[in-house]
């Protein structure tokens, strides 16, 4: 992985307003579930970010469950593994939502978790039928906050050490996570796999510009911390916009088949 060239700090004091944001969420109509349709069991798949779990995104889970969704965890306590080894894992964890479900499967990821959701659909479009990233460095992995950079060093350099669940240096610099880099990095999605990317000028982890992927559909700007974009009623409207959009092009006579 290349050092990044996005150098901006970003605010991390903005970080702080995650409770209000939380608190503003439950008020609004949105996630109350006014003005949106019902999804009638459509799967989604959550992953969370960067040393997170499942449970970080428990607020949004509860909304998709109020609207009709089908949520499926990605079984991940803390998000620090190593990228080719966790994509495997997700993969075939996707596949198993997808065969129960019969139809293609939305991504929602946070943060790393959206990085994971581009590379799911970029080797998947048979199993994706769009992805949400929420304040995902996409282009920059690496252009985040230098608290948050040394979080990940150290990671690297405890896994480089043998500890288990954690990313090696090699898989930042070495040989390791080529092909996922590579993947990452694509241009476009396949056709007929929706994505959506949210970000915010006012993310307190990561650099905005990061997240403004060349490759997604519609690029949606929100006044949220970065953790506070799992909880921005704006975003919400949108996901549940996308999400609409989906259900209906592949209700419109898409199959689910298996990539060759």
């Amino acid at each position: 992985m290349n050092a990044p060239s996005i150098l901006a700090q970003p605010p991390i004091w903005r970080e702080s307003r995650l409770g209000l944001e939380m608190a503003a969420l439950v008020r609004s109509p949105v996630y109350r579930g006014e003005g949106v349709a019902d999804a009638a069991g459509q799967p989604v798949f959550l992953i969370p970010g960067f040393l997170a779990g499942d449970n970080s995104l428990g607020l949004m889970t509860r909304w998709l469950r109020r609207t009709g969704h089908r949520t499926r965890r990605a079984g991940i306590r803390v998000n620090a593994d190593c990228a080719s080894a966790a994509i495997v894992r997700l993969e075939e964890r996707l596949e198993t939502v997808a065969a129960r479900s019969g139809t293609r499967v939305a991504v929602i990821g946070q943060s790393r978790g959206g990085t994971f959701a581009k590379v799911l659909a970029v080797r998947r479009p048979d199993l994706v039928s769009g992805i949400v990233t929420l304040g995902s460095p996409v282009r920059e992995q690496l252009a985040v906050h230098p608290l948050v950079r040394a979080q990940v060093l150290l990671v690297g350099a405890l896994g480089s050490l043998g500890a288990p669940g954690l990313f090696r240096r090699s898989c930042l610099w070495g040989e390791c996570c080529t092909a996922f880099l590579k993947d990452l990095q694509a241009a476009s999605l396949p056709a007929g796999v929706g994505y959506l990317g949210i970000y915010s000028r006012g993310d307190g982890i990561v650099d905005w510009r990061s997240c403004l992927d060349p490759a997604a559909d519609e690029l949606l700007e929100v006044d949220a911390s970065h953790c506070g974009m799992g909880a921005d009623a704006d975003a919400y409207r949108a996901i549940a916009a996308a999400l609409t959009r989906w259900r209906e092009t592949d209700a419109g006579g898409r199959t689910l088949k298996r990539a060759a």
